[in-house]
C-alpha cells in the first residue's frame, strides 16, 4: 500500500487512537446497550498492508453508530495490532474475551492467528467469525462450530486457476512464484491438485519469503526456464515489484495473479498500468479504482462512506473494500438478532444467511449458510486486466473445491 508521508502520520494517529479507545474501556461490563466486537490485525510488521481492513471496519461501524447502531445498540468495535505474530494473537484475544468482553470476534487477519486462538474461542464459546483468511481449516462447521470463514478458500481459487490453464492452454509451460507461508501453500496446492498430470508442464516453481530481497533473481530464474505462463501467489506490494521486474526483463509470458494482488491501485499502477495489461486473475469483490463501476450505486455508497467516515484511508484501496464488504455482512447477521445478541443466536443467525450479497461484491456473487457450510462465499469471476479496467470472461464460477462448476 503506498501512502504519502503525510497519510502515514495520520494514519499511525488513528491507530493509536484505537488503540487508547480500546484501552479506555477495559475491565467495564458489557450493557444492553451496547454489542462488543473484538478484532487482531496486523497494523504493523510484515503484513501491514492488510491493516487496511481493520481501519475500514472500525470506520464502517462508527457510519453504523451513527445511523442509530443496531437495533437500539451501539457497537464497540476493539480493534488490536498483532504484527502478524501468532502468539501475540492470541494473547490479544484472551484479553479482548476476558478483560473487554467482547460478544464476539469478528474478521481478525490471517490463516496463523486464527488457528492459533481457534480452539480458545471454541472452548469458550465465544463466535469467531468471517475470518479474514480463505483457509479451508477456518470453515469446519462439525469440528469447530464456533469458527466461520468468509471469503472463497485458497485452494479453490487456486483450482481456478488450474482449470483456466487447462482449457486455454493445455500445452504450455508454466512457472510459480508463491509466497513461503500457508496462505501461499493454500493456493499453489489447490493449482497442483487442479492441474493434476499437467503438473509436468511445471518447469520452476519458486517460493519466496515475505521480505525476501532477491526478487530480481528470482524471476530471473524462472525467465531463463523458458514458460509460457508465469504464475503469481503472493501480496499486492510484492507483485507489483514482479511484475515490474518481468516487464524490465522483456519477458511478456501469460501472467496469472491472486485476488488478493489483483488491485489496480495497489498492485497494477504501481506496476506500471501498460506493464499490467494482459494479468489474468480471479475476483469476488468491485475493485474500486475500476472505472467499469463509476456509476455503481454499491459503489457510489462505498466513495461517500468514505469521504464522511473515512478519510484518512485511500478511497482505491482494495483491502479497505474488503474489510467494508465484511463489516456489511456482520451488520446483516447481528440485524437478524433481533433483541437476542446472546452468543448462541449471533451464531445461529452467521449459519442462516440465504443468498446475502454484499453492495460491494461482484454480480451474482451471494452468501449462503448454514449449520453444515461455514464458507460464505463459493464463487469467483475471471478476469483480465486491460490496463484500465478488470473485464470478467466466462461465466461465475463456484469455487467449492470439490464441485469446481460453473453456475
Amino acid at each position: 500500500m503506498r501512502v504519502t508521508g503525510r497519510l502515514l502520520f495520520v494514519s499511525m494517529i488513528a491507530f493509536a487512537s484505537l488503540g487508547a479507545m480500546s484501552q479506555q474501556h477495559t475491565e467495564q461490563p458489557a450493557t444492553d446497550k451496547e454489542i462488543r466486537i473484538g478484532n487482531v490485525m496486523p497494523y504493523s510488521g510484515p503484513l501491514s498492508e492488510f491493516g487496511a481492513i481493520g481501519t475500514a471496519e472500525a470506520a464502517y461501524f462508527d457510519m453504523v453508530n451513527a445511523r442509530g447502531g443496531i437495533n437500539g445498540r451501539k457497537i464497540r468495535f476493539i480493534t488490536r495490532d498483532d504484527n502478524s505474530d501468532p502468539a501475540t494473537a492470541l494473547d490479544l484475544t484472551r484479553n479482548l474475551v476476558e478483560k473487554d468482553g467482547v460478544q464476539l470476534m469478528f474478521g481478525s487477519f490471517g490463516t496463523p492467528g486464527n488457528i492459533a486462538t481457534r480452539w480458545y474461542l471454541n472452548e469458550k464459546k465465544i463466535p469467531q467469525l468471517f475470518v479474514a483468511s480463505g483457509d479451508e481449516e477456518l470453515s469446519q462447521a462439525k469440528a469447530f462450530p464456533w469458527t466461520m470463514g468468509w471469503q472463497p478458500s485458497f485452494r479453490s481459487e487456486g483450482r481456478i486457476y488450474a482449470n483456466y490453464i487447462q482449457a486455454y492452454y493445455p500445452r504450455k509451460k508454466i512457472v510459480v512464484l508463491w509466497q513461503n507461508d500457508q496462505f501461499g501453500r493454500m493456493l499453489y496446492k489447490g493449482i497442483q491438485e487442479g492441474l493434476g498430470d499437467l503438473n509436468r508442464q511445471v518447469l520452476v516453481d519458486i517460493a519466496f519469503d515475505i521480505n525476501d530481497e532477491h526478487l530480481d533473481g528470482h524471476v530471473s530464474i524462472l525467465k531463463r526456464a523458458g514458460a509460457d505462463i508465469f504464475v503469481f501467489l503472493g501480496v499486492p506490494s510484492t507483485a507489483s515489484k514482479v511484475i515490474k521486474l518481468a516487464a524490465s526483463m522483456k519477458w511478456r509470458p501469460v501472467f496469472i495473479v491472486n485476488d488478493a494482488s489483483a488491485s489496480i491501485a495497489n498492485a497494477m499502477a504501481p506496476a506500471g498500468l501498460e506493464n499490467s495489461s494482459g494479468v489474468i486473475s480471479a475476483a469476488f469483490l468491485k475493485d474500486p479504482s475500476d472505472p467499469a463501476w463509476k456509476e455503481d450505486a454499491g459503489m457510489k455508497d462505498w466513495f461517500a462512506f468514505m469521504d464522511k467516515y473515512h478519510q484518512i484511508e485511500s478511497t482505491n484501496n482494495s483491502a479497505a473494500v474488503y474489510g467494508y464488504a465484511a463489516a456489511e455482512a456482520l451488520t446483516k447477521v447481528l440485524k437478524q438478532c433481533g433483541d437476542d445478541f446472546s452468543r448462541e443466536n449471533i451464531m445461529r443467525q452467521a449459519a442462516s444467511l440465504k443468498a446475502y450479497q454484499p453492495s460491494v461484491a461482484l454480480p451474482d456473487i451471494r452468501m449462503n449458510t448454514s449449520p453444515e457450510s461455514y464458507l460464505p462465499i463459493r464463487q469467483m469471476r475471471l478476469v483480465q486486466f486491460d490496463g484500465r479496467s478488470w473485464q470478467p470472461f466466462g461465466d461465475v464460477i463456484e469455487t467449492a473445491f470439490t464441485e469446481g462448476a460453473a453456475r
